[in-house]
């Protein structure tokens, strides 16, 4: 698999537990994917709190600015 990946997962989401999201991470990297892992330790499967919607909206949008257009990496201000 080629295509970069952008795994966003929160630590209390019931559906998918956090073994999985990380089993994949380390399955992707291992293959040589290109993948980048965002974890909120408080939060389910839908992000509520206000601060986190913006890193995870802002980190979405530099994952495409660095992947689609070739820009250089920019890491959101709170990570």
């Amino acid at each position: 698999m080629t295509t970069p990946i952008l795994i966003v997962h929160g630590g209390k989401d019931h559906r998918v537990p956090m073994g999985q999201a990380v089993s994949l991470h380390s399955d992707l990297q291992r293959l040589g994917t290109p993948v980048s892992f965002l974890h909120f330790p408080d939060e389910g499967q839908r992000l509520k709190a206000p601060n986190h919607l913006r890193i995870k909206y802002e980190t979405m949008l530099n994952f495409l600015d660095h992947h689609v257009l070739g820009r250089e990496w920019r890491r959101p201000a709170m990570l």
